[in-house]
């Protein structure tokens, strides 16, 4: 790869819109992928990008390609697709929020097939994806990182190599487990202040602004005491199966898992229940219900 690479996009959607948009206003040669949602490709196509049919064609335009999937089936279908397009020299950069186990396996299948696979989830929402101020936790080579640095500069903030192909993902896991840990405990405790006269009010005016208070605490609870649905739009459903790749890297490596398995059945019963397509504030929801209160309306 000579000059400025080209760069190829799959998967623009809440994340990856914003981040695609970046990186063309940036300059940037952008092919991305035909979807079936239209708006995002029609934005990028009025901003300078172009469409490709399918993977291949988008792979033949593209030295550098970004993916921004779902989770790791998503990611390990697209690289084969990549892959078999004939990709020797090109670099693969998956910005999902995938599998260690799985991103780890991936890479060696790329590197047998010439090409660099670097793993840069994302942190933070899809506001700061569009202002191009997310955060991102880089597995990669220092020659790799440094190579590919002013792309991620395109439409991140805060970017931070965390060691060799999957170590990205793994970090990435662990934040989650943070968060949605987190998430968790507001929710309980919330229900265990309503049943005892607390209300979300008091509640939110003890904690926030005091040493418990952070950013992921002040999303939740705009949803929580001021019912905007949109403070944080990440799902339940995505929730739980971030939760199940990190159980799942806790058992391949020993760990006695007691608190990520229970942040994870609970989010199991939240989409079990039906919820999966709420958002991750929303659980305070189920657990007020499970416990027989009823929960403001948003």
């Amino acid at each position: 790869m000579t000059g400025r690479p080209r760069i190829g996009f799959i998967g623009v959607g809440l994340m990856g819109h914003g981040i695609a948009k970046n990186i063309v206003e940036a300059g940037y040669t952008l092919t991305v992928l035909a979807h079936r949602n239209r708006k995002p490709v029609e934005d990028l196509k009025s901003r300078g990008a172009e469409e490709a049919e399918d993977v291949a064609a988008l792979a033949g335009k593209s030295d550098v390609v970004f993916l921004c999937l779902p989770g790791s089936p998503e990611v390990e279908a697209a690289v084969a697709g990549i892959l078999a397009s004939g990709a020797a020299g090109k670099t693969i950069v998956d910005c999902s929020t995938s599998n260690p186990v799985s991103t780890r396996a991936l890479a060696g299948a790329c590197a047998e097939a010439g090409v660099v696979l670097v793993d840069a989830p994302l942190s933070r929402t899809p506001k700061e994806a569009w202002e191009g101020t997310l955060d991102t936790m880089v597995g990669a080579s220092p020659q790799d990182f440094e190579r590919l640095r002013p792309i991620f500069e395109c439409w991140a903030g805060k970017i931070v190599r965390v060691g060799e192909t999957g170590a990205g993902h793994t970090m990435k896991l662990l934040n989650n487990f943070v968060s949605l840990g987190y998430a968790a405990v507001y929710s309980e405790a919330l229900a265990i202040g309503a049943k005892s006269g607390i209300t979300a009010e008091v509640f939110h005016g003890v904690i926030g602004s005091g040493r418990m208070d952070c950013g992921f605490y002040q999303t939740f609870m705009k949803y929580v005491v001021e019912r905007d649905r949109d403070a944080h739009k990440f799902t339940l459903r995505n929730a739980h199966k971030d939760m199940r790749y990190l159980v799942s890297l806790a058992n391949e490596s020993g760990i006695a898992a007691h608190l990520s398995a229970s942040v994870k059945n609970g989010l199991a019963t939240a989409e079990a229940l039906g919820r999966g397509g709420d958002y991750v504030p929303m659980l305070s929801d189920i657990v007020a219900e499970l416990n027989g209160l009823t929960p403001a309306k948003a």
